[in-house]
């Protein structure tokens, strides 16, 4: 429905908006790369073990490779002997098999040799030329790191759809893989418009204001494992909007900031809607409201709020989720939570989702949150004031002074 220039008939609810957006998400391609570059991607199939790890018994500390009951009763006054039978280092095998009372010098991560089931400590053993005292018992087992204990033959490891950490790039590199198949990562253009925007570093006439957004939604986009590329300033004109709208599908996703609202000169909605469909326009939240999606071919356009705040939320409420979606993941919110007391009533609007900035204190009892007083749509430094945000539900009236309210944290608290 056209609402240039008339105003939203009527506002979807987040929950109704993000339900028809993420049912159309489709995931993106497989691709194979390195397993360097493979830190943040997302798994496309899962990883099997196909061999024990440590695929042998190995010594867990450097020492001597005994049969552990040959050292039932060692002490400082009564020590055992065993005869020094031969070394092996990492990386090595010994030929030969342990007997009774018999030793092998042992380092670190080495085989166990046949025969033997324990390892002395260094700090537990007096060496005596060809031979050694055992001062402490070695029961079998002790000091040694079995075979498969880490992770058997045949044991998925790692899931389908799971983000590659540090940690889980370990275990595929104790695999032995040099390639890992992945999810395609996102490319997504980004416009700004507005006759009033100007690049960062150029000169500001009168009326004029820097491009805010492109730079804020780019950052976003890095931290979901996305590939931003900022498309340039456009300005409120139909034919250039038009243009500059055309040239930005080839990517996987577009967001265009700004335009987007029910003014005469917010073009987007409607240039959405003649390109391909426009599948929500207008959502309940605030900030927030002129946020819109649909489709031109296989290119999900996002139509974001051009103030900055809105832009944001409007990204983390609707194209994080798109976005994660796209490379397999659970959508989920970044920002972890604390819970805390609020220090003054935050007011709502019944049916309408908002987004508070807050002050988190700590006091005797706790945390305590106080909204930030100057927090409109346009001002960019209640971000970085605040330390979070509270979400007040759309069936409720507002959070009442006293209540213990959820805290969603920009950043932590230990600075």
């Amino acid at each position: 429905m056209q609402v240039r220039g008339k105003g939203f008939y009527s506002l979807t609810s987040v929950s109704e908006a993000l339900k028809k957006l993420l049912s159309d998400i489709r995931v993106l391609d497989e691709e194979e790369i390195l397993l360097e570059d493979a830190t943040g991607r997302v798994l496309a199939s899962d990883i099997v073990a196909e061999r024990d790890n440590p695929p042998f018994d190995r010594a867990a500390m450097d020492g001597f490779a005994v049969r552990g009951e040959d050292t039932f009763g060692a002490s400082q006054a009564n020590p055992i002997y065993f005869r020094i039978i031969g070394e092996v280092l990492t990386g090595q095998n010994f030929d030969g098999e342990v007997r009774e009372y018999e030793a092998v010098r042992i380092t670190t991560g080495a085989p166990l040799p046949r025969g033997a089931d324990a390892v002395v400590m260094l700090e537990h053993v007096n060496e005596l030329g060809d031979e050694i005292e055992v001062v402490k018992a070695a029961p079998p087992g002790k000091n040694v790191s079995l075979r498969g204990e880490d992770y058997k033959k045949g044991e998925t490891l790692l899931k389908r759809g799971r983000m590659l950490n540090p940690q889980e790039i370990a275990i595929l590199a104790s695999l032995g893989l040099r390639r890992v198949r992945v999810f395609r990562r996102p490319r997504v253009g980004i416009i700004s418009t507005g006759d009033e925007i100007k690049e960062p570093g150029e000169e500001l006439k009168e009326g004029q204001i820097y491009d805010i957004n492109s730079f804020a939604l780019a950052a976003l986009c890095s931290t979901t494992g996305a590939i931003p590329k900022r498309l340039g300033v456009v300005k409120d004109e139909y034919k250039a909007m038009r243009h500059a709208i055309e040239a930005g599908l080839d990517n996987d996703v577009l967001l265009i900031s700004g335009a987007t609202s029910v003014g005469k000169r917010d073009v987007v909605p409607e240039i959405v809607r003649e390109l391909g469909k426009v599948l929500v326009h207008g959502i309940a939240m605030r900030p927030g409201e002129p946020t819109g999606f649909g489709y031109i071919g296989d290119t999900l356009v996002f139509m974001l709020p051009g103030y900055p705040v809105a832009s944001i939320v409007a990204f983390e409420t609707f194209v994080r989720p798109a976005l994660q979606a796209m490379q397999g993941l659970k959508p989920e919110m970044p920002y972890p939570a604390i819970r805390a007391r609020l220090r003054r009533k935050i007011p709502s609007e019944l049916g309408r989702r908002d987004f508070v900035r807050v002050r988190v204190e700590r006091s005797e009892e706790g945390y305590e949150v106080e909204p930030i007083r100057t927090s409109g749509s346009g001002i960019v430094s209640s971000l970085v004031r605040g330390d979070g945000f509270v979400i007040v539900p759309e069936n409720t009236e507002g959070i009442e002074k006293g209540e213990v309210v959820e805290v969603r944290l920009f950043r932590s608290l230990e600075r």
